[in-house]
């Protein structure tokens, strides 16, 4: 195909199957099932990327994580786009590209750290112990 695939409303949307990393893979073949794209409460979205990231799909969790922040309260944007973000460098990680897994783990990081100076809801969330996590996780050191 030579255009991009979109909805009936002209948005951009990937017909393509995906992998488990979310590399598109040739169409007709068989991939993970697709994650909803409709937002969810914070809670369940952090339920549902947790099982992702748990079943080895990190770029679904991301998927997930990014209608909560493009969706969500301006206020807990930083959250959710750190979160995001993590589960991006965890994709990075299990793919091969550790430079690109350090740069987000560090941009996540930094979302993460910022949000918690702020009084906004956590929903259970220890962030420090998140990307105390995800470090562990890529092999990559404190920062």
């Amino acid at each position: 195909m030579g255009t991009r695939d979109r909805d009936d409303d002209g948005k951009a949307r990937q017909a393509r199957p995906r992998d488990a990393l979310g590399r598109p893979l040739p169409y007709g073949a068989t991939g993970v099932e697709p994650v909803s794209e409709v937002p969810m409460p914070p809670e369940q979205t952090l339920e549902v990327a947790r099982e992702l990231v748990c079943a080895g799909r990190p770029f679904s969790a991301h998927e997930i994580l990014e209608v909560r922040w493009k969706t969500g309260p301006d206020g807990e944007r930083p959250l959710w786009q750190g979160l995001a973000q993590l589960c991006v460098a965890l994709t990075h990680a299990a793919r091969g590209n550790a430079v690109g897994a350090d740069r987000l783990l560090g941009r996540g990081a930094r979302h993460l750290a910022e949000y918690g100076k702020s009084s906004g809801p956590l929903y259970g969330l220890d962030v420090d112990a998140v990307v105390a996590a995800a470090r562990a996780r890529i092999g990559a050191g404190p920062q």
